[in-house]
């Protein structure tokens, strides 16, 4: 490494924010980066450890000991060739990934990880802005075409590594904007659309073309596709979400998280629906039922539409403040997290189980609760119990269910192509071939592996993009 002793001399620092009053007023990004001289000096905190278990902590396999020296050394163009080499969309996940590669860091053990998620975001803007990041056109076109259902980031990833090939690639897209949940899933103030909108035009360039509006299965048949196209790539993602079928669940203000996530970005785009469609948390007591990052993103969008008070429960125990370490490392470890959006406004409670919704003239206005303890049986396996006498009531007149998602939408395109599935009702396909149980059909991201991140999704698309180069061609020089 360039600097052996870097990580004795040098302190952790990371990105900070703008003001939390501030950044409530508005949902644009609020992350204030850090200059590229500190970049630089936290590149020199990467230590000469022998084994990089970083590498084991990215989905991606990012070459992260590699770009860190190099822009420890100055060497931004050569640091984003490197990060490039994995990694087709680093803004993306220099922004939202929850960096599982500082996790694994050696430094982690003692709380100081390298800020590996900041120095990748740092490569990428700064490649960017100084125009080295530009279309690779192929040299040689293979003849063959491949359509790919869904431009989230599997969709995206696989698409990129095909066209580079030389494969003529379609992305269709069943909204009317590229980029799935990308774009209308996550808020624009953690990941802002014109990020997708530079990248699909990059793709655009290297001959990737992109079809919205096309909602595969219901406007169009997905014979079709198999009709006109060599290979046929599903990255649908996993969209049925989990519903909560207790007493009063029919009540009027109980919504689907995506349901409002998705309204408030297509909002922010100028697209306004009737009034009584809308799904707004101004003036309300919101309630989110689920305590992970989607849950996390109602959070912040429910505080920046003004909403009275915020609650957001979780059906499991409060983590541990720390892990243990000596258990944990280098695995991601369970743990307390506390997000942007938590720290704008937002009441935390653990282990509570819902029993009904209580409404009034047809809307709901509190959720009956009840505390709940997990214990550990015989057999191994965690089962939860009510306590006795431990029922309470929160109150709320708009609740959003964000307990994650149980497996892809199976009707429509799925069963038209009378895909298998596996025992999570995901599409049943490995790691290696990505091939489905119907000829010429692949699948990647969520809707084979189920609910996962964004890293993981651009793994696979990265990784089936080979498989099917190989399918197509009989070999294939793409990465894995």
């Amino acid at each position: 490494m360039g600097k052996p002793t870097g990580f004795l001399e040098i302190s952790r620092r990371d990105r900070v924010y703008t003001p939390v009053r501030e950044r409530v007023q508005h949902f644009r990004d609020f992350v204030i980066p850090l200059p590229d001289e500190q970049v630089c000096q936290q590149g020199a905190r990467c230590m000469d450890c022998g084994i990089p278990y970083c590498h084991q902590g990215c989905p991606v396999n990012n070459i992260i000991p590699d770009w860190n020296d190099l822009v420890y050394k100055g060497n931004w163009r050569e640091a984003l060739e490197v990060l490039h080499s994995t990694n087709n969309f680093p803004e993306f996940t220099g922004r939202v990934c929850p960096a599982p590669c500082e996790a694994a860091c050696t430094l982690n053990l003692i709380d100081e990880a390298v800020t590996i998620k900041t120095i990748e975001c740092a490569i990428i803007d700064k490649g960017w802005k100084e125009g080295w990041v530009l279309p690779q056109i192929p040299r040689h076109r293979t003849g063959k075409r491949v359509a790919i259902v869904g431009s989230g980031p599997a969709g995206l990833a696989c698409a990129q590594q095909l066209a580079r090939t030389g494969h003529k690639v379609v992305v269709y897209e069943k909204s009317s904007r590229i980029g799935g949940l990308l774009c209308h899933g996550i808020p624009d103030f953690k990941l802002d659309n014109h990020l997708v909108d530079r990248r699909m035009a990059q793709m655009q360039a290297e001959g990737v073309e992109f079809r919205r509006n096309s909602h595969i299965g219901v406007g169009i048949p997905a014979q079709k596709l198999l009709d006109e196209y060599d290979a046929l790539i599903l990255a649908g993602g996993s969209e049925q979400p989990r519903d909560l079928p207790i007493e009063g669940r029919e009540l009027a203000g109980i919504y689907f998280a995506m349901d409002f996530l998705v309204q408030q970005n297509k909002r922010m785009e100028g697209e306004l629906m009737p009034p009584e469609q809308a799904i707004l948390a101004a003036g309300k007591d919101v309630l989110v039922i689920g305590g992970g990052d989607t849950g996390s993103d109602c959070v912040g969008t429910s505080v920046r539409q003004g909403a009275s008070s915020v609650t957001q429960l979780e059906i499991m125990p409060k983590p541990p403040e720390r892990e243990n370490k000596l258990l944990t490392w280098p695995r991601w470890p369970m743990k307390l997290r506390t997000s942007t959006s938590h720290e704008e406004g937002c009441d935390r409670d653990w282990s509570v189980g819902s029993k009904a919704f209580i409404g009034s003239h047809g809307r709901v206005i509190a959720l009956q609760a009840t505390r709940v303890q997990w214990r550990q049986q015989v057999d191994g396996r965690w089962a939860m119990h009510e306590v006795p006498d431990s029922e309470f009531t929160i109150k709320a007149n708009l609740v959003l269910l964000a307990m994650g998602f149980a497996h892809p939408v199976l009707d429509g395109m799925l069963k038209e192509l009378a895909i298998g599935l596996d025992t999570h009702s995901n599409v049943k396909a490995d790691t290696w071939r990505y091939q489905t149980t119907a000829d010429r059909v692949f699948c990647a991201g969520d809707m084979r592996r189920g609910q996962s991140l964004v890293v993981w999704a651009i793994r696979e698309g990265r990784q089936c993009a080979r498989a099917v180069d190989e399918y197509l061609m009989g070999r294939s020089d793409l990465p894995r």
